[in-house]
């Protein structure tokens, strides 16, 4: 009578025997080699902390370059920190004499100009975990809110629970400008989410053992707390700053002294002030020396002009233009759009300051209509006309983009 190879075990005491060349195997054993295979698999991986692809800094670049267009300063700044927080984690051995500390960094840029996709591209690339966090939420210990240590949690989610995979991966904390100190004197009032959340972030940031509660901390009080080591993981603070550029401006005017300050003075671009921002003008909007300190990379997003936002939006990988043909192909219809068009959707999200983001809301108010009605009708093909698109516009409501 045939019976598994491994625990003897014939037919009829199993559900199911499988045939080999010159042997059986239960169906019991098969899924318990198959555990064993993907444990030692794990093991194998994390025994060695730096054996992962290495990948450029021009590499990573390049694949920045397909989903994100322009912004080039912040792409080689994002390329160049994300490959050196890799050559830290391949360190095998510990230089008394040299070691490599982290480079935090901070992306400022207006609204809508790709701090956020940045971000998510990044962790479409990276192979450790990575985890996009909103600084709004936070606020200061003790009252309603999340505690700064929900930012790890997030984290340890993504690596399942897994400490030393968590302890080298990298956060994206976002809407880091909206954790800016409220009033120019700190000692009057508890500044629940603005400045005691910036005190809260200094050990996260510097490099600390964090004890981090992996369920939440309020709601679950009797959990027990995870050690998490902060010392290799990478953050990434992105923020809009508004109003920010009027403190680089104040700045640049006092600094400016003496009869070649005219010529100088001529030279500023001042549609775009952030490219020439400081650490002191963070200081000025409310952001404490410490936490500046701990993000000395200091990069900027340009504002999106007009021929950026219409390259956004047909030119990259996951382009709007591409995504509503996909959608439209999936129903067995072939969707194309007037060049003209684009053009009229650009002038909408230049005209209500909108960025790049406005670009989805204004091509769903144009396209509504037709998503709702094309599907179930016969039509192999759709045209999109700008004489469509005007009439769709006209009769839309308005009042969430001027809001917005």
């Amino acid at each position: 009578m045939d019976k598994c190879s491994f625990c003897g075990r014939n037919r009829k005491e199993v559900t199911m025997l499988l045939t080999g060349v010159s042997g059986h195997i239960c169906d019991e054993c098969a899924e318990q080699a198959h555990k064993i295979v993907k444990e030692e698999l794990k093991l194998s991986t994390d025994s060695v902390p730096g054996e992962f692809n290495l990948l450029k800094p021009i590499q990573i670049k390049q694949f920045l370059d397909q989903y994100v267009i322009g912004q080039e300063e912040a792409k080689k700044v994002l390329s160049v920190a994300v490959y050196n927080h890799y050559k830290r984690l391949t360190q095998t051995e510990v230089h008394e004499e040299v070691e490599i500390e982290k480079s935090n960094i901070l992306m400022v840029g207006p609204t809508g100009t790709g701090k956020t996709l940045l971000a998510r591209t990044i962790a479409k690339l990276l192979h450790v975990p990575f985890t996009i966090v909103d600084a709004t939420v936070l606020t200061e210990a003790g009252y309603v809110g999340e505690d700064i240590e929900s930012l790890l949690t997030r984290l340890l989610q993504v690596a399942d629970y897994d400490v030393k995979q968590a302890e080298r991966g990298i956060v994206f904390i976002d809407e880091i400008d909206k954790i800016a100190r409220k009033g120019d004197n700190p000692s009057i009032t508890r500044d629940v989410s603005g400045e005691g959340v910036q005190q809260g972030l200094l050990k996260l940031l510097e490099g600390s053992i964090v004890n981090v509660p992996p369920q939440g901390g309020r709601k679950h009080p009797e959990q027990k707390m995870i050690s998490v080591n902060t010392k290799n993981i990478l953050f990434v603070c992105g923020g809009a700053f508004e109003g920010i550029d009027r403190k680089i401006g104040q700045r640049l005017n006092t600094a400016l002294v003496g009869y070649g300050a005219i010529k100088n003075n001529e030279n500023l671009d001042r549609d775009n002030l952030l490219q020439y921002i400081a650490p002191m003008d963070l200081k000025a909007f409310g952001l404490i020396p410490e936490i500046i300190g701990r993000l000395p990379v200091l990069t900027h997003l340009d504002p999106l002009d007009r021929e950026t936002l219409r390259d956004i939006l047909t030119e990259p990988k996951n382009a709007l233009i591409k995504q509503y043909k996909k959608l439209f192909d999936l129903d067995g219809i072939k969707l194309s759009f007037e060049k003209e068009v684009y053009d009229f959707v650009v002038d909408k999200a230049i005209e209500f300051k909108l960025g790049a983001r406005g670009l989805r809301s204004i091509c769903e108010i144009i396209m509504n209509e037709a998503m709702f009605e094309l599907p179930s009708e016969n039509k192999k093909a759709h045209k999109v006309t700008l004489k469509f698109v005007q009439e769709k516009f006209s009769h839309a409501n308005l009042k969430k983009l001027k809001a917005a």
